[in-house]
C-alpha cells in the first residue's frame, strides 16, 4: 500500500470513528504509520485529508451501490437494491452514519470545499436514483421522494442505532413505486 493510501485510510477509519475535528495530525501520522513530514507532503493540510477520505467514501458508495444492482435487471429491483445495500451497511459494527453528513455537520460552515464535496456526493446519488426512475417510466417526484427515504434511514439509523430503518424505508419505497408504476409483474 502507498503511503497516500495508508494515510486515507488511517484517516477515514479514525475520522468515521470520532469525528474529524477530534483527530489530531499527530494521531493519524501515527495511525498512517508516517512521519509529520510525509504527511505534509502528501497532504497541505486536514481539509485536503478530509477531502481524500470523501473521495474515498464516495468511491466505495458508488461501488456498494453498484454490487447490488449490477446483477438486476429491472430499474425497479435497482431501486430497492438500494435499501437493501443500506440494510447491509447499517449492520456493520462501524457504522456512524454518512460521512458526508457527518463532515458537512463538523465542517460544512467553515469549510466550502468540504460542503462542495459533501452536495455534489448527494447530487451523483439523486442523479443515480432519478436515472433508474426514468428508465422505470415513472416520475422525477418518485426519485426525489426515494433519495428522501434512503438519506432518512441513513441518519435515523445513525442516531438511534437502529439497522431495521433501511428495512422500514425499502418497505416504504416498495409502496411509492408501486404507486407511481405499479406492482411487480
Amino acid at each position: 500500500m502507498d503511503t497516500r493510501t495508508a494515510i486515507v485510510e488511517a484517516a477515514d477509519r479514525l475520522f468515521y470513528e470520532r469525528g474529524i475535528q477530534q483527530v489530531s495530525m499527530d494521531e493519524l501520522r501515527e495511525s498512517a504509520g508516517v512521519s509529520l513530514k510525509r504527511l505534509y507532503a502528501d497532504f497541505p493540510g486536514k481539509d485536503a485529508i478530509v477531502l481524500a477520505v470523501l473521495e474515498h467514501r464516495h468511491a466505495m458508495w458508488v461501488s456498494g451501490l453498484d454490487r447490488v444492482a449490477a446483477p438486476l435487471a429491472s430499474p425497479r429491483d435497482k431501486l430497492l437494491a438500494v435499501f437493501d445495500f443500506l440494510a447491509e451497511w447499517f449492520v456493520t459494527d462501524d457504522f456512524r452514519g454518512c460521512a458526508f453528513i457527518n463532515a458537512f455537520g463538523e465542517l460544512g460552515g467553515s469549510s466550502p470545499e468540504v460542503a462542495a464535496a459533501a452536495r455534489a456526493h448527494k447530487e451523483s446519488f439523486q442523479i443515480y436514483v432519478d436515472d433508474l426512475v426514468e428508465k422505470a417510466g415513472a416520475t422525477p417526484a418518485l426519485a426525489r421522494q426515494l433519495v428522501l427515504l434512503a438519506e432518512g434511514a441513513q441518519t435515523t439509523s445513525a442516531i438511534v442505532a437502529d439497522p431495521t430503518a433501511a428495512r422500514h424505508a425499502r418497505d416504504a419505497a416498495e409502496v411509492l413505486i408501486s404507486a407511481a408504476i405499479g406492482a411487480p409483474a
